[in-house]
């Protein structure tokens, strides 16, 4: 996998209120986070946050940076953050680095949304 692969992301407005969906796209390494990283810095974080990594075949260690900053980031502003539809390669590394037991994890968007409340 070569790092230069496309990454985007679609951010949208989950079916319940106060939930927001960044559906990504492509590996999330160092050479393609600053678009996703911007627009989580753009706004506010809203009360759910799900971030879907369902198109995201792999992740590097400075992808996993965004996402834990994006993490605690949600924490001291009182709201919630979920992966979802993580698949096996990018699971194991949430795993390995113990990521997996702090960050909730979700098979899919709609099971994300279901744990809002």
């Amino acid at each position: 996998m070569t790092s230069n692969e496309p990454f985007s992301f679609e951010r949208r407005t989950g079916e319940k209120p106060g939930v927001e969906i960044f559906q990504l796209s492509g590996p999330l390494t160092l050479s393609t986070l600053f678009a996703l990283q911007d627009a989580f810095r753009s706004s506010p974080p809203p009360a759910t946050t799900i971030v879907d990594f369902i198109g995201v075949p792999y992740i590097d260690s400075a992808g996993m940076g965004i996402v834990i900053n994006q993490f605690v980031h949600c924490q001291r502003c009182g709201c919630k953050l979920i992966v979802a539809g993580v698949n096996g390669r990018v699971k194991e590394l949430f795993t390995l680095t113990k990521v997996a037991t702090v960050i909730p994890m979700a098979a899919s968007v709609e099971e994300a949304e279901a744990q809002v409340k």
